[in-house]
């Protein structure tokens, strides 16, 4: 038996490229909103990179690799 899922519970993966307007309608753009999303995907990078049983740079690599790109673009603003 497949259960149904909410378009409002789906993941952003999972949307049909026809079902993204109404997708992106349901977002919550209020700050409490967005400050929700970005603590969830903190908390989604933290989980899966930096605490881990057996730690790597994968997750220092990327954290440095980010800030590299923002450096560049706010250096070079002309391009």
């Amino acid at each position: 038996v497949c259960a149904a899922v909410l378009l409002k519970d789906m993941k952003l993966m999972d949307v049909k490229l026809g079902q993204l307007p109404s997708w992106v309608a349901m977002r919550d753009f209020t700050p409490g909103g967005i400050v929700g999303a970005m603590r969830r995907g903190y908390d989604r990078y933290y989980n899966k990179y930096i605490n881990v049983k057996k730690g790597g740079l994968a997750g220092l690599s990327m954290v440095l690799a980010g800030y590299v790109v923002v450096s560049y673009i706010w250096s070079y603003s002309h391009i």
